[in-house]
């Protein structure tokens, strides 16, 4: 729990100065290395793939993915990347002599195009002009949701909510979770008229904050399958008390992308 708060401490700072303070190449960058990394926790942490090159391969697409979105509009220099890994890929299978599996690929492309392109939806709202006024609502829903859930549920849990995936999960603590997510949502909504004069709708916020915590949720769900079909309780040890970038990002994999859709209808 002291690991937890002191890396939150230390890394919230950090955050706001690279959304706020510095050039939005750099957040792009560090998306990059984020994306990287976590295919590397996925393949080669996890044991699912033990193969060095397709490893790399898919190392090297998942940490192109995030400046193709920022700077590839017409997406022509992405399709040929996507295009060259599938064929490094398959060709790594045919000259296996069927010591490669299909299965392995798979995940490949699960950890190189799939996670990164979900994770990309941060880039993407943080792009246009006006994205630093919203950039921070996905990790307001996630992490309030996820700490709200943690707390709640430490003081209040008893039903479980998935036993056999997350033994400490509770229903209490994703009620908790939500609750949080909103209230965030709502202080968030009311800095951003109050501050950048934004023009806002606190019912939207209401949205966002309860769909963007159950999002996170099924995120984290989803990344503890893995885990637990794995064999691992944790992805990596970057972050002390959090573990690696999936352990700690592995909600943002469906909140990110979820807050991007409600940008757009619920404006």
């Amino acid at each position: 729990m002291k690991k937890r708060v002191i890396t939150a401490a230390v890394l919230v700072p950090i955050l706001l100065t690279m959304l706020f303070a510095l050039p939005k190449v750099v957040t792009v960058v560090v998306v990059s290395l984020a994306c990287a990394v976590a295919a590397y926790e996925l393949l080669a942490g996890t044991g699912l793939v033990n193969h060095t090159r397709i490893v790399l391969y898919s190392m090297i697409i998942a940490a192109l993915m995030p400046v193709w979105c920022y700077y590839d509009m017409d997406g022509l220099v992405a399709r040929l990347g996507v295009l060259t890994f599938f064929v490094l890929l398959f060709l790594e299978i045919m000259l296996s002599d069927k010591k490669l599996s299909f299965e392995k690929c798979s995940v490949c492309v699960v950890a190189g195009l799939l996670f990164p392109y979900l994770l990309c939806s941060l880039v993407r709202i943080f792009a246009p002009d006006g994205g630093r006024y919203v950039i921070l609502i996905p990790f307001v829903v996630a992490f309030l949701g996820d700490s709200g859930a943690y707390f709640i549920g430490c003081r209040f849990g008893k039903h479980k909510l998935a036993p056999t995936i997350s033994p400490k999960k509770t229903i209490e603590g994703v009620a908790g979770g939500m609750l949080f997510a909103v209230v965030g949502m709502m202080l968030y909504t009311l800095i951003m008229q109050a501050v950048f004069d934004c023009k806002v709708n606190y019912g939207y916020a209401v949205v966002y904050g309860i769909f963007g915590s159950l999002a996170g949720v099924f995120g984290d769900l989803c990344l503890s399958v893995v885990k637990r079909q794995a064999g691992i309780k944790d992805y990596g040890n970057l972050f002390p008390g959090h573990g690696g970038i999936l352990d700690r990002f592995d909600s943002m994999l469906t909140v990110g992308p979820l807050v991007e859709i409600l940008l757009i209808i619920l404006p």
